[in-house]
């Protein structure tokens, strides 16, 4: 489970990459290939340390455009964070267990168990996918 900001946008850009080889290998392209990742972000202030479950994406085309795009985040209560990070457990698991489902991951996510369903797991990558598709629909501006 990535824990960090990088852990996750590298884990991003691995996804997209691997895509575009496993398509190259096969001799088929695409236009745009893309990378998601989702995981954990803390930050501490004054002292305080603070989780938020964040998600990005990557978009990369054959050429030389590449762009990073970020969900939004929500904070993670500590007893479910302490699960995780301390506990080594993945965060599907444990969320299934907060909420006494079974596979809420392929369904409204950890997103949608916090928001109340007000926001669910594809919801939040579809942000992040609209910021990391900026460059290539709007080239003027990125140019």
């Amino acid at each position: 489970m990535p824990l960090t900001d990088w852990q996750l946008m590298q884990g991003a850009r691995e996804r997209a990459l691997a895509a575009r080889d496993s398509l190259h290998s096969r001799r088929l392209e695409a236009d745009i290939y893309v990378g998601l990742e989702g995981g954990f972000h803390s930050v501490s202030i004054e002292g305080e340390w603070h989780t938020f479950l964040r998600g990005w994406a990557f978009a990369i085309d054959n050429g030389v455009r590449s762009a990073f795009g970020a969900a939004p985040s929500i904070s993670v209560p500590p007893h479910i964070v302490k699960s995780v990070v301390e506990g080594r457990q993945e965060l599907g698991i444990v969320i299934d267990e907060v909420a006494g489902g079974r596979d809420i991951r392929s369904k409204q996510g950890a997103w949608g168990v916090l928001s109340r369903d007000l926001v669910t797991r594809s919801m939040s990558f579809e942000l992040a996918l609209v910021a990391a598709f900026a460059p290539f629909y709007n080239p003027k501006l990125y140019s």
